[in-house]
C-alpha cells in the first residue's frame, strides 16, 4: 500500500497500476495530494471518496471549537461585509448554531450599539419595527411594502425607535386608501393595544389572543416603544436548540475590527474597548493581507489590554504569513486571499493562493505547530464547497456571497430585468471604499438574487454538509480531522471533464432554483 503514499506533482495522465485484491484503500491520501506539488487546487479541483456508512444522518455532529472556549454547533460565520452582517444576519445565524460578525465599515459607537442588540435579543421580539412620523405619506408605506414585503408601521412621536407611540398602520389602513399623500396620521389605529415592559412571550401572546389584534407594541411606562410581537412571529417562533450561546444564555456575536483604520487611528484601542463593554465574544482582524507590523502590534495591544477577548486575525494564506500572527497571541486565523466571488485581488494584484490549497496548508501548519484552528473565508458557494473546506482542516467556514440576498442582509430589495435582488459588494469595492482614497478598489459591487431566509437557507447547506459526513463514515468534526491526519480520508483531483459530468448538466435552466443554489448578476464594477 506504500504505492498510496505517492505525491502528486501536477495533474498528468499516470501510468497503468494493478490493483491487488489486498489493496484495501482507493484514492490518495489529503497529504500526498497537497505537500509535493507546485499546483495550487480549488475546491472543484477535489473529490472526495465515501468510506463505509453505519449510522443515520441524524447522528451527524457538526459541533466544532473556532477558538478555546467557544463551539458552535454550526460550522458556518457570516462575513464582516456591509452588505452581510448587521444586527438581523448576527441573530438569525447564532439561533442557527452558527455565528454573525458585525462589519467594521461604520463608527465604532454604532458597530457597539449593533452587538449590543444581538446580545440582548430575546426569541419572539423584533427589536427595531420600522417607525415613521405622522407626517409621512401612505405612499411612504407603499413604497416600504414594496422593497421590503410588509406594511406594518409604528408611528412615533419623532419616528424612530424609543419615542412615544402614537398609532400604528397595518396593510388594512393602506391597502384601500387610494390617495398616497394621505397624512399617517389620518389613516393609523390611534390607540393601539400595548404591553408594559417587562414582559414574556407567553403574556404577550395570552394579551393578543384574548385582545383579538396581531401586532402588540410593547412600550416603557411612559409610553415609549421598545419593541413590537406579531401573531405572524409567534407562529414561527420555535426553540433553537443549536444555538451559539455564552455562559449567560445569550447569542453568542463577533465584530470586526478594520486594522487600516486603526492604523489611521494610531492603533487606538477605542473600538476595541466599546465592543468589549458591549459584550462582544470575538474579534476578527480584517485586512486582506494579515501579515504586517500594524496587525501584529494590534494582537499584542489587544491580548495585553483585553486577555481574554479571542482574536481571529488573518488574512493569510502562506505559513509564513500564519506564523507572524501566531506568534504575536492570535487565537484562530482566516484564510483566504483572491478566493472571494467579488474580490479582485488575485486578478488586480497577482497576489493569492488558491484556496484549498490555501486551507490544507494553514491549516495543518496551524493545528501542528500551535493547537490553533482555521477558518476558511472565501471560495463557498455551497454546501460541498463547504464539506471540502471542513475536509481539508478547517473548524468553520467564513462566507459572504451564500448569505448575500438573504430577508436578514442588510439592504433593500429592488428588481432588475424582472427579478428581485439585493446590493452585494466587496468589502474595497469602489462603491464602498472612503471618498479621497488612492486605494485600488480590490472588489466589485453587483447584487444577488432574493435566497429567502437564512432560517431555510442556513439549514439547507448544513444538510447535505451532513450528508456529505455520513457518505464519509465521519460522525463527528474531531472524526473527519482524524481521518484527515491519519490518511484515512481519501480523494483525487478531478480533470475539467469529470467537474463537468459531477455538476448539473445537460439541462435547461427554467428560472427555479432550490436554495442553496447561489446566482449572481453582477451589474458593475467599481
Amino acid at each position: 500500500q506504500g504505492s498510496f503514499c505517492h505525491s502528486v506533482s501536477v495533474p498528468l495522465p499516470r501510468s497503468p497500476r494493478i490493483v491487488m485484491a489486498t489493496d484495501a484503500a482507493d484514492g490518495w491520501s489529503v497529504e500526498s495530494i497537497f505537500l509535493d506539488t507546485t499546483t495550487g487546487y480549488t475546491y472543484d479541483d477535489l473529490i472526495f471518496l465515501p468510506g463505509h456508512v453505519g449510522f443515520g444522518v441524524q447522528e451527524v455532529d457538526l459541533t466544532t471549537e473556532i477558538v478555546k472556549g467557544i463551539e458552535l454547533r454550526n460550522p458556518v460565520i457570516s462575513s464582516p461585509m456591509d452588505t452581510v452582517t448587521e444586527v438581523n444576519m448576527a441573530i438569525s445565524m447564532a439561533l442557527e448554531g452558527g455565528l454573525g460578525i458585525v462589519h467594521g465599515d461604520q463608527p465604532a459607537e454604532a458597530q457597539a450599539k449593533m452587538v449590543e442588540k444581538v446580545k440582548s435579543f430575546e426569541n419572539g421580539f423584533i427589536l427595531d419595527p420600522v417607525c415613521m412620523k405622522p407626517t409621512n405619506t401612505v405612499g411612504d408605506v407603499l413604497k416600504l411594502k414594496q422593497e421590503r414585503g410588509f406594511s406594518t408601521v409604528m408611528v412615533t412621536a419623532n419616528g424612530s425607535l424609543g419615542d412615544k407611540l402614537l398609532g400604528i398602520v397595518t396593510s388594512r389602513d393602506v391597502d384601500l386608501e387610494q390617495e398616497e399623500h394621505v397624512e399617517l396620521a389620518t389613516v393609523m389605529t390611534s390607540d393601539p393595544v400595548t404591553k408594559t415592559e417587562p414582559t414574556t412571550l407567553a403574556a404577550a401572546n395570552e394579551l393578543m389572543q384574548s385582545a383579538k389584534v396581531g401586532k402588540l407594541p410593547i412600550v416603557s411606562d411612559t409610553g415609549e416603544l421598545l419593541a413590537l410581537i406579531t401573531r405572524n412571529d409567534l407562529k414561527r417562533c420555535k426553540e433553537y436548540p443549536l444555538a451559539s450561546r455564552d455562559a449567560n444564555k445569550q447569542l453568542l456575536v463577533g465584530a470586526a475590527v478594520p486594522v487600516g483604520r486603526v492604523l489611521e487611528d494610531g492603533l487606538d484601542m477605542a473600538r476595541v474597548e466599546k465592543l468589549s463593554e458591549a459584550g462582544v465574544d470575538i474579534v476578527v482582524l480584517d485586512s486582506r493581507n494579515g501579515d504586517s507590523g500594524v496587525q501584529v502590534e494590534l494582537i499584542k495591544k489587544i491580548k495585553s489590554q483585553f486577555p481574554k477577548l479571542p482574536i481571529i486575525a488573518g488574512n493569510v494564506v502562506t505559513c509564513g504569513q500564519a506564523k507572524a500572527l501566531l506568534d504575536a497571541g492570535a487565537s484562530a486565523l482566516r484564510v483566504g486571499m483572491g478566493a472571494s466571488s467579488v474580490g479582485t485581488t488575485s486578478e488586480l494584484k497577482a497576489v493569492g493562493r488558491p484556496q484549498a490549497t490555501a486551507v490544507y496548508r494553514i491549516a495543518k501548519y496551524a493545528k501542528e505547530h500551535y493547537g490553533v484552528n482555521v477558518v476558511a473565508d472565501g471560495g463557498i458557494s455551497n454546501s460541498g464547497q463547504v464539506m471540502k473546506a471542513l475536509c481539508l482542516g478547517a473548524a468553520a467556514v467564513m462566507v459572504g456571497s451564500l448569505l448575500a440576498g438573504s430577508q436578514e442582509a442588510p439592504g433593500n430589495y429592488f428588481f432588475h430585468n424582472g427579478v428581485r435582488v439585493k446590493a452585494f459588494r466587496g468589502a474595497t469595492s469602489g462603491n464602498q471604499s472612503r471618498a479621497n482614497s488612492w486605494e485600488v478598489a480590490s472588489g466589485v459591487s453587483g447584487a444577488v438574487v432574493d435566497k429567502g431566509s437564512v432560517h431555510s437557507l442556513v439549514p439547507y447547506v448544513t444538510m447535505g454538509v451532513k450528508h456529505g459526513m455520513q457518505d464519509l463514515g465521519t460522525r463527528t468534526m474531531p472524526d473527519l480531522h482524524q481521518a484527515l491526519r491519519a490518511g484515512s480520508l481519501r480523494c483525487e483531483l478531478r480533470s475539467g471533464a469529470a467537474q463537468k459530468e459531477g455538476a448539473v448538466h445537460d439541462l435547461q435552466r427554467l428560472g427555479t432554483q432550490s436554495p442553496g443554489m447561489s446566482f449572481k448578476m453582477r451589474l458593475g464594477q467599481a
